[in-house]
């Protein structure tokens, strides 16, 4: 079956940097808007930014200009370069894989916490 598996998470000072990773499997992952997701304690899961299959990314507000989105088609692998952590950036992040028509597919989660 299909496979998004997140890595890269971990424990970071604020102001440190973080890059996730998401590796898929089973999908045609070059037509495919690949996104990160974001689901912090006592709160509905966000769109943290999404790339489509042409390279356009999309930011949520709250980390424009601090996280970047890539994707490599070679690799059927996604990144999320995190700059300048904040506290509140604290939460497991989610790959999300989406196709019109399709189902949508997401990973297991990876946890971020941003604390000194």
């Amino acid at each position: 079956q299909v496979q998004l598996v997140e890595s890269g998470g971990g424990l970071v000072q604020p102001g440190g940097t973080l890059r996730l990773s998401c590796a898929a499997s089973r999908i045609i992952f070059s037509r495919y808007v690949m996104g990160w997701y974001r689901q912090a304690p006592g709160k509905q899961r966000e769109l943290v930014a999404h790339i489509t299959s042409g390279g356009s990314t999309n930011y949520a507000d709250s980390v424009k200009g601090r996280f970047t989105i890539s994707r490599d088609n070679t690799k059927n692998t996604i990144y999320l370069q995190m700059n300048s952590l904040k506290p509140e950036d604290t939460a497991v992040y989610y790959c999300n894989a989406a196709l019109t028509g399709t189902p949508t597919f997401w990973g297991q989660g990876t946890q971020v916490t941003v604390s000194s």
